[in-house]
């Protein structure tokens, strides 16, 4: 992950006036995870990056404690004067490898954060489910797939995957309750949304 964290070193600068353009779909990821659980009482995003999501969710559940987890910490900075009005209800976290959690949690949150964790996406996935309360609820939004091999190469490039491997695993490993794939820029690319229950 050493490799990401030095791309995060210059990509902070520029990543909120950037993004907006690449990372459709996370709006959403608060709704969704109301209608699985309207009142969580600890979220934790892995990979929160500039803490846009951490805003949003700290606003949709005003009861919830919510950590942050990033390789980067110039991503960290950002975040943590974004989320400074929430006082001590956000806490963040330095990790370049997410191997165990301080403590369990109910709703766990992955924003374009898994496909660009490569290798060991599967490995932090299965570990933050292990985490996951019984009845807890997974919440992702990232790249699916796209049918341009030039587009992908690019994205392979900025350590991006685009295999349409991350949707299949997690229905596997959750009761999935909702997704959705849908095009960006005229197929270009795709991209999912997802929500899952883990077992009872």
């Amino acid at each position: 992950m050493e490799h990401l964290e030095r791309y995060y070193r210059f990509q902070s600068t520029i990543y909120d006036a950037t993004r907006w353009m690449f990372l459709f779909g996370r709006g959403e990821l608060p709704k969704r995870l109301a209608e699985a659980n309207p009142s969580p009482a600890h979220i934790v995003e892995i990979g929160c990056g500039t803490g846009a999501n951490l805003v949003r969710f700290a606003r949709a559940f005003p009861m919830a404690r919510l950590t942050g987890i990033d390789l980067s910490p110039d991503m960290l900075t950002l975040a943590r004067k974004k989320t400074a009005r929430f006082g001590n209800r956000v806490s963040l976290r330095h990790e370049v490898q997410t191997g165990a959690f301080e403590a369990r949690h109910d709703a766990v949150v992955f924003s374009y954060s898994l496909s660009m964790m490569n290798p060991g996406w599967n490995q932090v996935l299965s570990t933050a489910l292990d985490a996951l309360d019984r009845g807890g609820v997974v919440a992702a939004v990232d790249f699916h797939d796209s049918p341009v091999g030039i587009f992908k190469a690019h994205m392979r490039r900025h350590h991006v995957r685009m295999d349409s491997h991350l949707l299949p695993f997690l229905a596997e490993r959750t009761v999935p309750l909702f997704q959705k794939i849908a095009g960006a820029y005229g197929g270009l690319w795709r991209y999912f949304v997802f929500a899952g229950r883990k077992a009872a």
